[in-house]
């Protein structure tokens, strides 16, 4: 595949907006001028290319008479949003960094631009779970009659609002109704409620369920669960305990979390940890984020998961993604289980071998490889071959057509 930055990281995140154009997400010409303005490795670069291009397309929308151009004003708010989440991204290792509330304010506001200018307008929602409040988007499908619905989902860094993007689009397109929504650890629950990442999704879930349960237009035996990347475990997590969910896509599937993130660390510091001596495994930590030549994913692996899961030190972070595990889960799990498999997966390399041993009859396998350009992590950069796969499948098991 043609490389979008000398840097993969920086790569990935640049296809991951380039991916979501043909869902109205971001403009091809746009984002290939940002890659090329972009310095490799630089966050700060990234952040001032993205955050420009942003400005510039914001102010593009609000030019438009929304009015009587609709469908133009909400495609720029719609670019405007995502070029607002893409120059916050890198931005993490200073949790007091005054730009991560402001541009995720800047990204709401146009993003609200968008979904209200949309046939059916979304309606934003706050949803009581226990201790916290779970942000959501619904998306009706419109028409008459009860629909089948999709919650969606994303996962270790993503918005509630790309999920619109990635699947929430193909969902609409095929009469589906669409909810999105944040849990703890995600962004706009890290913002407003300052909660980290938790292990028992069904908390986050279940609130959801309960909501559509009060919507006429929802068939309730016809819902199913997305979770994207990390959420890839989040949604198997919430569904061993959600049980009027009818099936579910893990996108890609994700076993245990903590053996993820251990394989990626470093031999030294994942052999402390292994033995349990954090009292070592701290200065090597400490190091890794010092030494200026540490790849960029490394740097920024390390950086997102300490502001995701509210911590300070890397016993923490151990001690908090632990328990994200599906082992000693696997029975309570009823319904199907659709579990995606990235071939070139740089994130969750084997893992959803282990869902699907684990799962048995229960799961099936969506495999995409390098050779449909679809062997990215989540398939970035394929989302119209991975949608049709996807709710192929859930149109064959949710309606049984």
């Amino acid at each position: 595949m043609l490389q979008l930055s000398t840097d993969h990281s920086f790569h990935f995140e640049l296809l991951r907006v380039l991916a979501i154009a043909p869902y109205h997400g971001s403009d091809i010409g746009e984002v290939l001028e940002a890659a090329g303005k972009i310095e490799p490795g630089s966050f700060e670069s990234f952040y001032s290319v993205f955050n420009s291009l942003a400005e510039n397309v914001l102010a593009r929308g609000e030019a438009i008479d929304s009015s009587k151009y609709p469908i133009s004003a909400r495609d720029a708010y719609f670019a405007a949003s995502t070029y607002f989440r893409s120059a916050d991204f890198y931005l993490h290792g200073k949790k007091d960094d005054p730009r991560i509330m402001a541009l995720w304010e800047k990204q709401t506001y146009a993003f609200d631009k968008a979904i209200a200018l949309l046939p059916v307008p979304a309606k934003r929602l706050t949803l009581k779970a226990d201790g916290f409040d779970v942000p959501a988007i619904f998306y009706g499908a419109g028409g008459e009659g009860k629909k089948p619905t999709i919650i969606l989902g994303n996962g270790y860094d993503g918005a509630q609002e790309e999920m619109l993007h990635n699947c929430g689009f193909a969902a609409l397109e095929r009469g589906w109704n669409v909810i999105t929504y944040e849990g703890p650890g995600q962004p706009t629950v890290l913002r407003s409620q300052g909660l980290g990442f938790i292990a028992e999704w069904e908390e986050v879930v279940t609130p959801v369920v309960d909501y559509l349960e009060t919507l006429p237009e929802v068939d309730m035996t016809k819902v199913g669960l997305v979770g994207f990347s990390m959420a890839g475990f989040l949604c198997v997590r919430a569904a061993a305990f959600e049980h009027r969910l009818a099936a579910v896509l893990a996108i890609d599937g994700v076993y245990d979390v903590a053996e993820a993130f251990l394989n990626v660390l470093g031999p030294a510091l994942k052999g402390s940890i292994d033995n349990g001596d954090f009292v070592a495994a701290e200065p090597i930590f400490r190091g890794m984020l010092a030494n200026p030549h540490l790849p960029t994913a490394a740097r920024w692996g390390i950086e997102q998961g300490l502001w995701s899961f509210n911590t300070n030190t890397i016993s923490e972070f151990i001690d908090k993604t632990s328990s994200m595990t599906l082992k000693g889960l696997e029975s309570k799990v009823q319904c199907p289980i659709l579990v995606g498999l990235a071939e070139e997966d740089m994130f969750f390399k084997g893992q959803p071998e282990r869902v699907m041993e684990a799962l048995g009859e229960r799961a099936a396998l969506m495999k995409l490889s390098a050779k449909d350009a679809a062997g990215e992590h989540c398939h970035v950069g394929a989302l119209k071959m991975m949608n049709g796969v996807a709710m192929n499948w859930f149109q064959d098991v949710i309606l049984k057509k």
